[in-house]
């Protein structure tokens, strides 16, 4: 009887486990099919043809044109019936950057006046007095700290700072000079003096002529079931460079692989996911504006997140070409930094696709895309590409024109992307994050 009783339950449980099996391939079956239909070649080709089309004229930031791209990111988005951002009646997240020029200033510390070339005043005021009385919190860069980085972790505070540099820093102060394009709606003040000094009595003035120009990254989101509160980036930038002297007849940068490419295939992959409609986390997707002039969009977008809510970020940067190992292959900016690479790739086992590190890490690529301004709050943002950087025949040049990319092999890396983030958009797996005590 028991023994009866057992192969009953023994041949139940293998015919369950067998439907289980089955259903697993059923749905993996379903979302490469899904992959196929959405993600083509066809598809690609249109939008990529359209950013990167004369009619864009380069898309240069604080132009018509980079508005014409914005809308027609807008329309696509539509079209996906993807969400707006929470409290937003577009998909337009608009800002705008804000230019300081000093005019003057002058500082007196404990009586003793300091030189101009030693005084760096970050406001969005006209004009801005403050003495030992106004209430500032005094900050001190010691020597052999890195100025930059010290100096740009103050600024995402909102504090008014009274900030003491080094002597040793005398001849860098200038170099933060451009933080003052970093400001957007600021409405606290940094006051850097190079001093050796803890003053007792300090009288700081200055007169800036301010100037707000407007900007706009473009972005949507799919809301997550059971993680909606943890957040996964797709991302890439759509301006460019814009119009310039005629040569052999062209004037325009059409920017077709940086980074039509990455804008194109963060669309896709927005199409893609929402049709899929199983995402356990919230995914949003981001096209940043002003990346060649700064990144002052991703800067911007980073901002209005909880870091410690955004799990993973995708940014696509020039993957129109082939990389240094053929098709099929890209790198990942940043590799060694966190787990994730290893994660993705884990994710394409028997696909034929690799991601590889990063082979140019001469060039810093890690820091000089969109990604960085979330890996320096210790997100896992990661850029991915295969634009042969010690090599690229057509980067910031009017030759970067949409004839000189492979949509084919194109297509397959945005299909690769999808396919490698499976488990961390499903809240199975979740990416190491980023040291920041040891990001230069």
């Amino acid at each position: 009887m028991n023994k009866l009783v057992s192969g009953k339950v023994c041949l139940a449980a293998s015919a369950f486990f067998l439907c289980i099996a089955c259903k697993s391939q059923q749905g993996a079956s379903k979302n490469e099919d899904l992959l196929n239909k959405i993600i083509t070649v066809k598809d690609v080709k249109r939008v990529e043809s359209t950013l990167a089309s004369d009619d864009m004229r380069g898309r240069r930031t604080f132009t018509p044109d980079i508005d014409k791209a914005a809308d027609f990111i807008a329309a696509e988005f539509a079209a996906a019936k993807l969400d707006k951002l929470p409290g937003a009646n577009s998909y337009k997240q608009e800002f705008a950057l804000i230019r300081a020029t000093a005019q003057s200033q002058s500082a007196v510390l404990d009586g003793q006046s300091i030189d101009n070339k030693n005084i760096l005043v970050i406001t969005t005021k006209e004009q801005l007095k403050i003495t030992e009385t106004s209430g500032y919190e005094k900050v001190f860069i010691k020597q052999g700290t890195n100025l930059q980085r010290e100096a740009r972790g103050l600024l995402q505070g909102k504090k008014n700072l009274l900030v003491l540099v080094d002597e040793s820093f005398a001849n860098s102060l200038g170099n933060l000079g451009r933080l003052k394009n970093s400001m957007f709606g600021m409405d606290n003040n940094l006051v850097f003096v190079v001093s050796n000094t803890d003053p007792k009595t300090f009288t700081i003035e200055a007169t800036h002529e301010i100037k707000e120009q407007p900007l706009a990254n473009v972005v949507a989101m799919i809301p997550g079931k059971s993680k909606k509160d943890e957040y996964v980036v797709f991302s890439g930038h759509y301006d460019h460079l814009g119009v310039r002297k005629p040569v052999d007849g062209d004037s325009i940068y059409n920017g077709a692989n940086d980074d039509a490419a990455g804008t194109t295939a963060m669309i896709m992959l927005a199409k893609y996911f929402k049709a899929l409609a199983n995402n356990e986390r919230t995914i949003l997707f981001a096209a940043f504006t002003a990346e060649e002039i700064g990144g002052f969009g991703s800067r911007y977008f980073s901002q209005q997140l909880d870091p410690e809510k955004v799990v993973a970020m995708f940014n696509i940067e020039m993957i129109g070409t082939d990389s240094k190992w053929g098709k099929n292959s890209a790198y990942i900016t940043g590799y060694e930094k966190t787990d994730m690479g290893t994660m993705l790739q884990k994710n394409l086992e028997g696909s034929g696709f690799t991601f590889y590190p990063d082979p140019y890490p001469q060039q810093q690529l890690f820091y000089r895309s969109d990604n960085a301004t979330l890996a320096r709050l210790g997100v896992p943002a990661h850029t991915i590409s295969t634009s042969k950087m010690d090599n690229e025949p057509n980067y910031h040049k009017m030759s970067d024109e949409v004839e000189t990319l492979d949509l084919e092999n194109m297509t397959e890396i945005i299909k690769a992307i999808a396919i490698s983030s499976t488990s961390i958009i499903a809240g199975k797996e979740t990416p190491s994050r980023v040291k920041v005590e040891e990001l230069r």
